[in-house]
């Protein structure tokens, strides 16, 4: 597994923002959280739509991969708009290609936009106590400020005006990817990601801890190790670790020796073989293992060869297929038994791959209220 490492793209926002987007408000600044108890709805739960981004551009994504990246989100989009509603965010000068590549069946709003991955630009949804809508803004500053992100940080706070939802604000700097919830009080997050100084600088885990677990109703955080500084996001969660459903837990295993994911995704395997949930259940934990080789034509240095970057719709899961026979048969039949209820749809996505991402990173869900 690889993922994406667009150092080379410095960042180009003021140091007003990186300000901003490093400290945040304080605690009494918070927006939306007094008197309120928010919780994260596992991914499995309804949603009422999903949100996207058309944002590839050539400035990153270059003149080779742009047009199949293009591709690449106008097909995950349709897929999921067989299950349910797409909203996807274009810039003005984007607009009529996305029409022509997305169709009909995808609702096209104009924004600004630097990026693609609306999994860490835009807001993470939560419910209150009467299943009202919350949307959590969670200060993107470009993955530690390795990329450029003035338009991108604007995204979460576009989406949540758009979806009518309650505004929360927190002074935490972090990403939806690096979240995984079951929706039962329990989390799994990378420390790499969330405790980096890039993102939270001097933030110990204990104060990290007591300002997510009201955000996101959650009892018991289980801390994997993660990765740093390969690639652009420091290891996020949902390229390791995704519940499946309460107390049931997929992880990716790279068995590779020679990839730098090999040891750390053993790691993962041993925390979580050994942990419980926020209820005290063992965790069952069902694992994928990386293919062992994929189709020559956009491999690079930073293809994300993983399938637990899966996104779960209403009444389907869809993923990632690598052009590895068995080993994308092989993903396709666990997902299908850890999700016996949905379709699973494979999908080729490797000019995204090729970027270091995958189908999660370029969605966020929308529950139903």
């Amino acid at each position: 597994m690889r993922r994406r490492t667009l150092v080379q793209f410095l960042v180009g926002c003021s140091g007003a923002m990186i300000m901003n987007n490093i400290f945040g408000c304080s605690d009494s600044e918070a927006v939306g959280t007094q008197g309120t108890t928010w919780l994260m709805p596992d991914e499995s739960e309804p949603h009422d739509r999903t949100w996207m981004a058309f944002g590839a551009s050539r400035a990153i994504w270059g003149q080779k991969l742009l047009p199949e990246v293009q591709t690449n989100l106008a097909t995950i989009a349709k897929a999921i708009a067989h299950y349910e509603p797409v909203s996807m965010l274009v810039r003005q000068e984007d607009y009529e290609i996305a029409a022509r590549q997305c169709g009909s069946s995808v609702n096209l709003i104009v924004s600004t936009l630097d990026d693609l991955w609306m999994r860490d630009t835009g807001p993470v949804f939560v419910k209150d106590s009467r299943g009202r809508l919350g949307g959590i803004n969670f200060n993107f500053n470009g993955w530690g400020q390795k990329q450029s992100y003035d338009n991108d940080a604007k995204v979460s706070e576009f989406v949540i005006q758009k979806s009518n939802v309650q505004p929360i604000n927190t002074k935490l700097v972090l990403e939806g990817g690096g979240i995984e919830v079951d929706g039962k009080g329990t989390a799994i997050i990378t420390e790499s990601c969330v405790l980096n100084e890039n993102r939270n600088p001097g933030m110990a885990k204990a104060e990290c801890e007591a300002l997510l677990k009201p955000l996101l109703g959650i009892r018991k955080i289980i801390w994997l190790p993660g990765i740093r500084g390969r690639d652009i996001t420091d290891g996020h969660t949902d390229f390791y670790a995704r519940f499946a459903r309460p107390g049931t837990v997929v992880a990716g295993y790279d068995p590779d020796p020679a990839s730098y994911d090999h040891s750390v995704t053993r790691k993962h395997l041993e925390i979580l073989r050994s942990e419980t949930d926020a209820d005290g259940h063992k965790l069952e934990v069902a694992v994928i293992e990386s293919p062992t080789s994929i189709r020559s034509k956009l491999k690079s240095d930073d293809f994300a060869a993983g399938y637990i970057n899966f996104y779960v719709v209403n009444g389907a899961v869809i993923a990632p297929e690598f052009g590895d026979a068995i080993a994308d048969d092989k993903a396709k039949s666990t997902l299908q038994n850890l999700f016996p209820d949905r379709d699973i749809v494979q999908l080729n996505i490797d000019a995204i791959a090729a970027g270091g991402g995958g189908i999660h990173c370029t969605t966020q869900q929308q529950p139903r209220a």
